[in-house]
């Protein structure tokens, strides 16, 4: 067993049978994964395999549970979602959000990655807050977790969705949108690569990476809260970012109480 397996095991102790038979009803522990968060997943294995954060966080989970573990990996978040009521996986890694929480149950947030605007050259546009009116357009990704709140939240401006960040990016683009909707991190490259760019200040919003067992599985989710909650108050979510050199992402914040 890893050390960081070791130092989250002395915190919570045994998983429950209970527990590990349902979330081994595979006889693996199947994690689903985002690949198209850079942050989270920032590279690949030697046989091509996703690595960081994400995948680090699930081997720990599978070694503190005692159970082999296969990743389950989807192109965008939508998809993941989507196969929680369709025994694909037994936890995720991905963005709480309260669409996704009528099938998943998802753990407090173990980082978090801010979400601002793009807005192109010659934008009168200064702050988040004067983004959402009337006549302006907001290229968003499709289903991502700072989309979902994108709808639930504007009320005046139009969003424009495009598959993935680089869909809507074009749309930015192609169709001089008003608004890049997207995570600090990736923003900063686009700014640099798109003349007379700059992102603007602040933030609307902040995407909540949590650990999810589709609501089949409630009788798990106490022992993930617990194994989330560790992996903060340890330090194991912070030396995983550390280890994997990524800029952006933060350790959330554990719960009141816990």
């Amino acid at each position: 067993m890893t050390e960081e397996a070791k130092r989250i095991g002395a915190i919570i102790g045994a998983p429950p049978e209970a527990v590990r038979q349902a979330l081994s009803r595979h006889g693996v522990l199947r994690a689903g994964i985002n690949l198209s968060n850079f942050l989270l997943v920032s590279s690949r294995t030697a046989d091509g395999g996703p690595a960081g954060v994400s995948p680090d966080m699930a081997a720990i989970l599978a070694e503190c549970l005692g159970l082999p573990l296969q990743y389950v990996t989807y192109p965008s978040p939508g998809p993941l979602a989507d196969a929680a009521e369709s025994d694909a996986w037994d936890v995720a890694l991905v963005g709480a959000e309260p669409q996704r929480a009528a099938v998943i149950d998802f753990t407090p947030a173990y980082t978090e990655i801010e979400a601002t605007y793009l807005v192109p050259a010659g934008s009168p546009l200064q702050s988040v807050a004067e983004v959402d009116r009337k006549g302006r357009r907001i290229a968003v990704a499709a289903r991502t977790a700072y989309g979902l709140w994108l709808e639930r939240n504007i009320r005046e401006a139009e969003l424009v969705t495009g598959e993935g960040f680089d869909g809507a990016y074009q749309h930015f683009v192609d169709r001089k949108l008003d608004a890049l909707a997207g995570l600090r991190p990736k923003l900063i490259e686009d700014e640099k690569t798109l003349p007379g760019s700059r992102m603007l200040p602040g933030r609307f919003m902040a995407v909540q990476q949590a650990l999810g067992t589709p609501k089949a599985s409630g009788i798990a989710l106490d022992y993930l809260r617990s194994f989330i909650i560790a992996a903060i108050e340890s330090g194991v979510v912070g030396r995983l970012i550390a280890k994997h050199g990524v800029t952006g992402l933060s350790v959330a914040e554990p719960p009141p109480g816990s």
